[in-house]
């Protein structure tokens, strides 16, 4: 295995037995890189081209209706509304920063697909599919983290205005949802390494392993040490394990039943200790508790009237449920109040690129129901609770 010096600095060339191995590091959102894509592969007339994307994303951008196919009730029950919503702000912060610089976001991967369709090259998309990704991260995190997540997530989209053209060379160096979650990841490293290192390790075995004796792979810049590390270390990258994943927490398992479990012996213990006055109180503060920040949750996410009211009245049942929560219901109950129209699906690409377009769209207004709903739910929960224990006292 070798590395060959090149007059590019962000293209690398490896010999790997029989093949041969063109790697090129782009940003997402550069002009430069794009060219330089379609320049390399129309010279090199490889027999692959990989690109950074996963299944998932390759149909995203040759779908370009996709939009108008989703089922977002659907979504809620199958309860992908979060991972959804986090998906929309990646691409809603790329697309921000793309449009600022007039290019389509990903351009370079829209040209590595053309170049390689153009050459009658093979597409391999070479990453892991990112809800897995998202997954991953999510499953690795407690709730503090996960809400410090979400709205550094929003916090970092917002702040996207205030990113110059000398600030894109920098995020040749950075992953686009890195740079999104660049405030949090010091302080989080199960974010470096499922976002950064695994994929890595994913890339470096899909390249190596795509079909043909020359291969042009087209990856943001952030990855690429890691790519040529694993590529020359040559031993076999177990990409089960990598798809695989991790099952919930003991801890999570046991606090899912166990909270519930712990409200119901704070009621009894209410009326048998205490009598029925506090007893009565226990549940009043329960009540009120859940359903009132469920409801503000519900009321900053702009929710109709009658999502607001359900999620007021659900949160109280749903909280003693592990199986169903509050937003699902309130999300439900606002697609059915507000049934999204074909327009709205047409506009999510342009009404996510604004805070309030976000809040302005059928679609994405429900996803924000769901997150906020289930947020207010749970600081509900947390503040029920020690009111609750300080009546036995």
């Amino acid at each position: 295995m070798c590395e060959n010096s090149t007059d590019h600095n962000d293209i690398h060339i490896l010999e790997q037995d029989s093949k041969q191995i063109i790697l090129i590091g782009t940003a997402h959102v550069s002009r430069h890189s794009a060219q330089l894509v379609s320049d390399t592969i129309a010279s090199e007339q490889p027999d692959s081209v990989c690109v950074e994307l996963c299944n998932s994303r390759l149909s995203a951008i040759r779908d370009k209706d996709r939009w108008q196919n989703m089922d977002i009730v659907k979504i809620i029950k199958e309860k992908k509304a979060l991972m959804l919503f986090m998906n929309l702000l990646l691409a809603a912060f790329q697309k921000k920063i793309a449009d600022k610089f007039g290019i389509k976001p990903g351009q370079e991967m829209i040209n590595a697909i053309a170049a390689a369709e153009e050459t009658d090259a093979k597409i391999v998309p070479a990453d892991r599919e990112i809800q897995t990704t998202l997954s991953r991260i999510w499953r690795g995190m407690g709730f503090w983290e996960k809400t410090k997540l979400i709205f550094s997530m929003v916090l970092s989209f917002g702040q996207s205005d205030e990113i110059e053209e000398t600030d894109i060379e920098k995020m040749k160096h950075q992953d686009i949802l890195q740079s999104l979650l660049s405030e949090i990841k010091e302080d989080h490293p199960i974010i470096g390494e499922v976002l950064i290192n695994e994929r890595d390790q994913f890339l470096a075995q899909s390249i190596r392993s795509a079909p043909g004796d020359k291969i042009v792979a087209v990856v943001g810049a952030a990855h690429v040490p890691g790519i040529l590390e694993y590529i020359e270390q040559d031993t076999p990258i177990d990409l089960a394990a990598l798809n695989t994943l991790p099952p919930p927490g003991k801890a999570g398992k046991v606090l899912k039943w166990l909270i519930p479990g712990l409200i119901v012996m704070l009621f009894i213990a209410g009326f048998l200790m205490e009598g029925k006055g506090a007893g009565t109180d226990m549940i009043w503060i329960w009540v009120l508790a859940n359903g009132i920040f469920a409801g503000i949750g519900a009321l900053i996410a702009l929710a109709h009237p009658y999502t607001i009211f359900s999620s007021i009245i659900a949160a109280p049942l749903t909280s003693l449920n592990p199986m169903i929560a509050a937003g699902w219901v309130a999300g439900l109950v606002e697609a059915f109040s507000r049934k999204p129209k074909v327009r709205d699906l047409e506009a999510i690409p342009k009404d996510i690129t604004s805070i309030k377009g976000f809040w302005r769209n059928n679609v994405t207004r429900i996803l924000l129901v769901v997150v906020f709903t289930n947020l207010g739910s749970s600081i509900g929960t947390m503040t029920a609770l020690p009111l609750m224990i300080k009546l036995l006292s």
